[in-house]
């Protein structure tokens, strides 16, 4: 096999190790060991275009069909209806890319599409300014514990338990080189007050808790943001944005940064991305802020015009700083959450709430009365909620898709306290009919004893 090319000449890679101060290349990788260095893959042949086109296609068979199947798992990924003209226009050439062109002489379209994006989410979130984007909502959480963290010049970040697990996930990764306390979700089936009774103090730089939050649960959180401003710190609210068509923005309730997953906002599903991290704050914070901002002016004859405003990435400014040196923005994705709320507007964005809201509760309803399956109906919340099972949740997942149900999410592995415990989600997409067959199917699961529930 022919050595691939490598742009180095030998006086090249002889420079550079010497100034690292190794005789070869094979010393500098000394560390790792030789077995796993080079490792023999074991791959088929190579196959040509026709024989790969129809192994692509042998493989979606074993996909499930949201056409076909009747879908209730959500779990921060969510079936929601995509109107036509959102790939209509996000698929013409001149935005067709995940990159965004900044020079505003060659980019006014695009620039123009992500300053609407940033007004729209303003408008949906109640505050003073958002930016460009992030890679999905666990990072745009992270950024805004990293922006808490440099206000306040404090080491310590509260996470409520209910907050979305790979978000956590994802905090702890970003924040594992700094010297941050990350606290608050130790104990799973902690309720937020009893958090803020143990962590909060004079130490904390944020609280970062989501409205709905991953089991679905809306709650008023005026009095905990007041609490939490009174020792100084800085509220970071998760919102679900479809939620916000019928919720109140969570600037009226005292966040200084609302985050959130974009997805829902005219974006596939599509196996985990690419999605779109909503981030936006108050005025006061703009230096601070991670990515881009793309701002309105005028050009030299008056007419109105787009400019990159700001930016606090690495490869724009001295790296020292940067307020992030991994942030970037999903201009494509962005760009489709601008073409779905521009079409849906603030009435049709209402009427999908309602319609999520609406259908959630009524098969929470129905679910609730099944024997040996429970629902907290005194709880508020949006189109989410958590039903208590009298088998596994796999083994009744598995009934279902039997009969092309998607089930909901398995929250065992998160929040054991709840014991057999599904995550069910319903939108618009969900009709009675089947909503109905769900309810009917959760009904004939048996054990596998074969005991009836």
């Amino acid at each position: 096999m022919p050595h691939p090319y490598i742009p180095n000449t030998d006086a090249d890679r002889a420079a550079m190790l010497n100034a690292i101060g190794v005789q070869s290349a094979d010393e500098l990788f000394a560390d790792i060991s030789a077995d796993v260095r080079d490792p023999k893959i074991n791959l088929p042949r190579a196959l040509s275009e026709l024989e790969l086109s129809r192994e692509i296609a042998r493989l979606t068979l074993q996909n499930a069909n949201l056409v076909e199947n009747a879908c209730f798992l959500g779990a921060g990924a969510y079936n929601h209806f995509i109107p036509a003209t959102v790939p209509h226009l996000i698929f013409r050439t001149e935005f067709y890319t995940a990159y965004t062109p900044y020079q505003p002489e060659i980019s006014q379209g695009t620039l123009q599409t992500i300053f609407e994006y940033q007004s729209m989410i303003c408008d949906l979130t109640g505050m003073e300014l958002a930016n460009a984007s992030h890679y999905d909502g666990a990072t745009a959480a992270a950024e805004g514990a990293i922006l808490a963290i440099n206000h306040t010049h404090r080491d310590k970040v509260i996470v409520c338990p209910t907050l979305h697990p790979e978000y956590r996930a994802t905090l702890r990764t970003y924040l594992v080189g700094q010297d941050v306390e990350i606290v608050g979700d130790e104990d799973p089936s902690a309720t937020f007050d009893q958090v803020l009774d143990k962590h909060l103090d004079d130490k904390t730089a944020c609280v970062i808790v989501a409205n709905p939050d991953f089991l679905g649960q809306v709650r008023d959180l005026k009095a905990a943001a007041d609490r939490i401003h009174a020792q100084g710190a800085l509220f970071i609210v998760s919102a679900y944005p479809i939620s916000l068509g019928l919720y109140q923005p969570p600037a009226e309730y005292g966040a200084d940064v609302v985050v959130g997953e974009g997805q829902s906002l005219g974006n596939p599903i599509a196996f985990g991305g690419p999605y779109l991290g909503i981030f936006a704050t108050k005025m006061e914070f703009v230096r601070r802020t991670a990515g881009r901002l793309i701002g309105q002016t005028t050009d030299t004859k008056g007419r109105r015009g787009f400019v990159l405003t700001l930016t606090t990435r690495e490869q724009h400014i001295r790296r020292e700083k940067a307020t992030s040196n991994i942030c970037t923005n999903q201009a494509l994705n962005a760009l489709a959450a601008c073409v779905y709320l521009s079409t849906l507007g603030k009435t049709g964005l209402r009427q999908v709430a309602e319609l999520c809201y609406h259908k959630a509760h009524y098969a929470a309803k129905k679910i609730n009365r099944l024997p040996g399956y429970r629902v907290d109906l005194k709880k508020e919340f949006f189109n989410e909620f958590v039903v208590e099972c009298p088998h596994p949740v796999a083994e009744i997942n598995a009934t279902l898709r039997e009969k092309k149900i998607i089930g909901g999410y398995d929250l065992a592995k998160e929040y054991p306290h709840l014991g057999n415990a599904m995550l069910i989600a319903v939108t618009e997409m969900n009709t009675k009919e089947q909503i109905d067959a769900l309810v009917d199917a959760l009904a004939q699961v048996k054990s596998k004893k074969g005991k009836r529930a």
